[in-house]
């Protein structure tokens, strides 16, 4: 397993800046990736402010965990991808998920048929984003073009991948699928059969996994398991969402995150890696300077015993 930051905490600050600070300071410990997520409503758009990064911050894997499909038409997301990925030299990966009924209804986008709409924009995505052009005829849209430039290389693809039938369709055509709110149980009972078999069906290689938890070494774990309930509890509304919760056997975010001493805390990214995780991205949750120092020292020491 590699280990990455999730920089989703700051968003909410819209500042490129703030990003590309972030981002130099995971390359610069050594982490292998970092990831940011793109609110359907929040006005900041993910894959621009990568693509800025990427010319100020080299050498890192940039990717977007997620970015969703409702709002764009995957030619326009595939042309958006295509022109990151060639200014970054190939060290972005795009993530892409259908998110919430509840989210793209404060768009005005009617959350219909979500299966259906996945497998079809991916084959027109996918196309796209591999070779450049696309010809495709589906019931709910279609696409045909060809691209100016192609990719340089390849951009890979990670789907937001829960239920059976949306790890059906990542396994089959996507490099393997990002995940947030899913346990190690989860991950290795669900998660990792169901996408590895349709990967297999297809002809695929191996799946990638990648998983995001929010995570903080602290002598004061009830306290920061506290603030993940009260600040993160919407999580634990959504229905993709609960069911993970269901399955893990937990009652929402608190239960989830890697919380407590830093052995505790190596131990709970340890279990992830066992599950079949390959990539772990950390969302550091801290409340106090101290935790920041401590979660960023554990995090570097794990990272460098992979």
């Amino acid at each position: 397993m590699d280990l990455g930051i999730n920089g989703t905490g700051l968003v909410q600050k819209a500042s490129v800046a703030a990003i590309a600070d972030s981002a130099r300071q995971a390359q610069t410990d050594g982490f292998a990736h970092f990831w940011l997520a793109e609110h359907p409503t929040g006005g900041f758009d993910a894959i621009t402010t990568l693509a800025l990064v990427g010319t100020q911050v080299p050498g890192i894997e940039l990717g977007t965990a997620i970015v969703p499909t409702f709002p764009r038409h995957p030619m326009s997301l595939a042309a958006q991808a295509v022109t990151a990925a060639n200014t970054m030299e190939g060290n972005f990966t795009l993530g892409i998920g259908l998110s919430h009924a509840a989210m793209m209804a404060q768009l005005g986008i009617p959350f219909a048929r979500p299966i259906r709409h996945l497998r079809e924009y991916l084959s027109i995505l996918m196309p796209l984003l591999q070779s450049g052009e696309v010809d495709f005829n589906g019931e709910l849209m279609s696409c045909s073009g060809t691209f100016f430039q192609p990719p340089k290389a390849p951009v890979p693809v990670l789907v937001a991948a829960l239920g059976p039938q949306a790890l059906s369709v990542a396994g089959k055509l996507a490099q393997g699928t990002t995940l947030a709110w899913v346990g190690p149980k989860t991950v290795k009972e669900h998660i990792v059969p169901r996408i590895s078999e349709s990967a297999a069906a297809a002809g695929g290689s191996q799946p990638r996994i990648l998983a995001t938890l929010p995570v903080c070494v602290t002598d004061q774990p009830d306290h920061v398991r506290e603030s993940i309930g009260r600040g993160l509890a919407m999580y634990g509304k959504l229905p993709s969402y609960r069911a993970m919760f269901d399955r893990e056997g937990v009652d929402g975010p608190a239960d989830l995150a890697i919380v407590g001493s830093a052995d505790q805390v190596a131990d709970g990214i340890a279990q992830m890696a066992e599950a079949g995780v390959t990539s772990f991205a950390a969302s550091e949750y801290c409340l106090t300077p101290t935790e920041r120092e401590q979660t960023r020292a554990l995090l570097k020491a794990v990272n460098d015993k992979l």
